[in-house]
């Protein structure tokens, strides 16, 4: 929530479309560069078009709802969009873990999505990552697609008798 409420534009290079958090700005005070997706850059975008517009150009990114300062109550701002949005009251923090967990879904290495989320350690990280039984279940179909496009079938064979028992063994205690 700190890296959002003080961001200031000379962080971010609108061209290139990435954001630069320096060393010291972040929870785990490690610098990071992130990358901005088309919809990122829409409201990075938005965001330069209302300063523009504005009687007097802030530094910050994100202005309080008079655009006087920045947001000092990052709190109070996040409850009042989220009731706007019509969504409920939603907890800023739950949405990292869901940012996580798309990362990880959409296949991009773990460590590369620990350097885009910011966590320095497995561990930490893995308690974003949360597993739950449609990824259990969508993990034994791309199993089952592997091994018959690798073997034509999905249980081994012995002489001409399939063996779910010899299956079972090979995929799990192997």
């Amino acid at each position: 929530m700190s890296e959002i409420s003080v961001l200031t534009w000379k962080q971010v290079d609108r061209n290139q479309g990435i954001v630069r958090l320096e060393v010291g700005e972040t929870k785990n005070d490690a610098a990071r560069t992130v990358y901005l997706d088309d919809e990122l850059k829409e409201i990075f975008n938005h965001q330069w078009e209302s300063r523009k517009t504005a009687q007097k150009l802030f530094s910050y990114v994100f202005l309080n709802r008079k655009g006087s300062d920045r947001i000092k109550r990052f709190d109070k701002a996040w409850k009042k969009a989220c009731l706007e949005a019509g969504i409920g009251i939603r907890l800023f923090h739950d949405f990292r873990r869901t940012a996580v967990r798309n990362i990880v879904k959409s296949t991009v290495p773990e460590r590369v999505a620990m350097m885009i989320s910011g966590h320095k350690t497995r561990s930490v990280f893995d308690r974003y990552n949360i597993v739950n039984d449609q990824d259990l279940k969508l993990a034994a179909k791309q199993q089952a697609a592997y091994l018959r496009e690798q073997l034509g079938h999905n249980l081994p064979f012995i002489g001409k008798k399939r063996t779910g028992y010899i299956s079972l063994t090979i995929r799990f205690f192997s």
